[in-house]
């Protein structure tokens, strides 16, 4: 395959990526000015979408466009929070978030994406023990000049439950109800996040390899493609090695 139509399927893969980012934040912001209100001040979980909005270079107008069409009236369309749970090849843990307007019809999707990779959607509550439900605020450590112990210090100050050290980030770890105050007060302090939501954390990784790893990117690829999936939570990881194998 000559070079220039490589690059230019992968930008295209890249653009789309991008567009169902943006799709998927939209609806976020939407939901949230929805039941919220549309000041970001006094709706924190609207101020966050927003945030994370930008974080991915998000226009402003599509994020204006959001606010004002879940405000503009009675013919504004209502989305409900739904959590699917289910199991990939291999077992593993997956739980998909999604914001629906038609519930039927994102049911039978994700049902379709579970299935289509040789994995099934299960009952609520099938995988959910395998997760915990926090608020992880990430850090870029090479942003600020400060060690690892003044770091746990202010998250631990600021309410955090405990902080993950890794080479290259800061994860800050709260309990779901601490999330903005802490949020709020590191922000206070002058730090900015490179991701900031309330999310499932597995409990433990489970490695996979060889067929079972092709068809879980392959299925979190077709949760990506989906406009009503917001965020998919699992418990899988694949090595390096592995992943340059089948991008290869």
């Amino acid at each position: 395959m000559p070079k220039f139509k490589l690059f230019k399927d992968r930008k295209g893969k890249a653009d789309q990526a991008k567009n169902n980012q943006w799709v998927k934040l939209s609806r976020e912001i939407y939901m949230q000015a929805r039941s919220g209100g549309p000041n970001p001040d006094s709706n924190f979980g609207l101020k966050t979408a927003i945030a994370n909005a930008r974080a991915i270079k998000m226009p402003v107008d599509n994020i204006d466009r959001a606010i004002k069409k879940a405000t503009g009236g009675a013919d504004s369309v209502e989305y409900a929070e739904i959590v699917y749970e289910g199991y990939g090849p291999g077992g593993v843990a997956i739980m998909v978030r999604a914001l629906t307007d038609n519930r039927n019809r994102t049911a039978a999707d994700v049902r379709s994406i579970f299935n289509k990779r040789g994995g099934n959607m299960g009952e609520s509550g099938c995988v959910s023990y395998m997760f915990d439900h926090k608020g992880l605020l990430v850090i870029d450590r090479e942003a600020y000049e400060v060690d690892e112990d003044t770091m746990m210090m202010q998250a631990l100050e600021s309410g955090a439950e405990d902080i993950v050290v890794n080479e290259d980030s800061f994860e800050v770890l709260t309990h779901p109800h601490q999330f903005e105050e802490v949020k709020k007060s590191l922000e206070e302090a002058g730090y900015e996040f490179q991701s900031a939501d309330v999310r499932y954390l597995p409990q433990n990784m489970v490695a996979v390899d060889g067929e079972n790893a092709e068809k879980l990117l392959k299925m979190m690829d077709g949760f990506e493609d989906n406009d009503d999936v917001q965020d998919v939570y699992t418990n899988f990881e694949v090595s390096e090695e592995e992943m340059a194998r089948i991008q290869g």
